[in-house]
């Protein structure tokens, strides 16, 4: 840009920062083409504003392959004037998958681990929310669009137990799965910087804080109605309609 108005390259630099630009950041973003999206995100708002009496609201997904990373070398610690240090290089110790299920209202997880996540996997975590919960309740369970959870065996095992009612997010709507922030939250306070030799090493640190959250934790208040979301989700569709196709 210096070059191009015949100016320095500091000169930008002090013009930018007195306008509180940062061009080289970015944030990525999605608008969902599904043809159901206002149907889905009224449906699935409306049960965290106004969860259903009798019953339990459970946002599930599965984080896959989880991997047990050990640092090359020791990482150093954090000191007056000196953050902590990581390798940026590790060793590959193995990978478990994280089938996991939040209750809305209480917050609390039911998980489980296994080592893939077809639709087998789904249907044995099933059974595990199944054994984990008051039988007398409804289950709604709040799950994306991936083709396990839609699978044909998956279908007949839900009909065998009615008492649990699936609700799909619209495609490429990650955010409206509540289960994605507790994930966010274990990915970013107990993962990134851990140091894992081996899986079984690994399983038991995410037990742990599991076994943590849900005797500290709290619900999710979920604060952004169907009719904002829409809203937002029309302008960003108008926006995205002015840019003229190449």
């Amino acid at each position: 840009m210096g070059e191009v108005v015949g100016v320095s390259r500091s000169t930008v630099q002090r013009i930018w920062n007195a306008n509180h630009l940062q061009p080289h950041l970015s944030k990525t973003f999605k608008v969902s083409n599904d043809p159901r999206f206002a149907e889905k995100v009224i449906d699935v708002v409306g049960l965290y504003l106004d969860p259903p009496e009798h019953a339990i609201v459970l946002s599930c997904d599965e984080k896959s392959q989880i991997q047990a990373l050990d640092r090359t070398q020791p990482s150093l610690p954090m000191y007056s004037g000196r953050c902590g240090t990581l390798t940026h290089d590790y060793k590959r110790n193995g990978t478990t998958t994280l089938f996991a299920a939040i209750d809305v209202v209480e917050g609390t997880v039911i998980s489980r681990f296994m080592k893939r996540h077809r639709h087998q996997e789904w249907i044995q975590f099933l059974k595990t929310i199944d054994g984990s919960t008051d039988p007398e309740l409804e289950l709604h369970l709040i799950v994306d669009n991936y083709a396990t959870h839609k699978h044909p065996k998956v279908q007949r095992w839900l009909k065998r137990h009615p008492r649990f009612h699936v609700h799909f997010t619209p495609t490429s709507s990650s955010w409206l799965n509540l289960i994605e922030r507790w994930f966010r939250d274990l990915t970013q306070k107990q993962l990134r910087r851990g140091v894992f030799r081996s899986v079984p090493e690994l399983v038991k640190t995410i037990e742990a804080y599991t076994t943590h959250h849900n005797e500290h934790g709290k619900g999710f208040t979920w604060t952004a109605k169907a009719e904002d979301i829409l809203a937002k989700v029309r302008r960003a569709r108008a926006g995205l309609d002015k840019i003229p196709s190449e």
